[in-house]
């Protein structure tokens, strides 16, 4: 038995370490709610700021003093909802039925997707009566929205929008199509959606590294400088006589651009230029200026800045009482970035 251990060099919690598909992620699962509402909005990272906030948790060892919180800016622009999707399910799990399309469709959704060329109201209301019928019937177990982001609006130059689905919180079918019906064609606002010192979990793509070695993709300890056949490579590569590397072997390959979820974000803030301008001295770094809604969230997010940002309610929060008002910001720095 050797004298000394050490764990393995690299999480494999997070396996294969491959490219995300797309530069905005997919959510595959949806937190299960008894009020019937959206579970999820999307925004544009703008950069990081801090503030600073009265500490109101209880039992925390800061309470009632002013503590310093490290904030992400995230660019909510309202949503645009086109669609509505419907399921059923079989043996295979959760299976498309059909969806409908809104007339007005914006002239920016052609940018992304093929847009029909012959769709009127009576298509539309023809199509809005067969998932009816399918509901009564019992055919439908799901139904959910389809959104599409509005970057003109947004502080960054982009036109061309993203495209992704929204799940609806409730149990009975009829009142989740009957309040798809009601935000149909319409814009929906993050204030809709969540609420300040509300937890939510964030999906994003994190920043891309390219090929890298195994030093900075998993954390290998530096050879000995008198190593003849390099410093910066992996070790044994495994038994000799095994005639292949097993897939555990930190080896370089692709490092970032992944699709990552960070439980647990309370958002601290949600507010438009209106009431504050939380745009800094001389514009956010590679971003500019905050134009529409903008939410706080306490800590970091993954991804660069520009980069679209899922937000859901968060699908297992956090035990610990918080309180109604967990914090009270006194102060949001708005000093020039420019510097840093």
């Amino acid at each position: 038995m050797p004298a000394t251990h050490r764990p393995r060099k690299g999480s494999l919690q997070f396996w294969p370490r491959k490219r995300a598909k797309r530069i905005y992620p997919r959510i595959r699962s949806w937190p299960k709610l008894d009020e019937v509402r959206l579970l999820g909005f999307a925004g544009y990272k703008a950069g990081m700021t801090h503030v600073i906030a009265i500490d109101n948790v209880p039992y925390s060892p800061t309470k009632g003093e002013e503590v310093f919180i490290p904030v992400t800016v995230i660019e909510t622009p309202p949503l645009k909802v086109f669609g509505i999707r419907t399921y059923t399910k079989d043996m295979n799990g959760l299976k498309t039925y059909k969806e409908v399309w809104t007339t007005n469709l914006s002239d920016d959704l052609a940018r992304k997707i093929n847009l029909p060329k012959k769709y009127d109201e009576k298509e539309m209301n023809r199509r809005l009566e067969e998932i009816e019928n399918a509901i009564e019937e019992g055919k439908i177990v799901d139904v959910r929205v389809l959104v599409h982001t509005l970057p003109r609006l947004a502080g960054i130059s982009k036109k061309k929008p993203e495209v992704f689905e929204i799940a609806i919180g409730g149990d009975d079918v009829k009142k989740k199509f009957e309040y798809a019906k009601s935000i149909f064609g319409k814009e929906v606002s993050v204030k809709d959606v969540f609420k300040e010192y509300e937890f939510v979990d964030v999906c994003a793509v994190t920043k891309g590294h390219g090929y890298t070695g195994g030093i900075k993709r998993f954390g290998l300890k530096l050879r000995h400088h008198k190593s003849k056949k390099g410093r910066r490579k992996s070790w044994s590569k495994g038994p000799e006589g095994f005639d292949r590397v097993l897939f555990t072997v930190p080896m370089p390959g692709q490092y970032g651009f992944f699709t990552r979820t960070e439980y647990n974000k309370m958002i601290l803030k949600i507010s438009n230029p209106s009431e504050f301008d939380i745009t800094p001295k001389g514009g956010f770094l590679h971003y500019g200026i905050v134009k529409t809604d903008y939410i706080l969230v306490k800590g970091s997010v993954p991804g660069p800045v520009k980069r679209l940002i899922r937000l859901r309610k968060a699908i297992r929060p956090p035990k610990k009482d918080y309180g109604e008002t967990p914090y009270t910001v006194v102060y949001i720095s708005t000093s020039s970035k420019q510097g840093k």
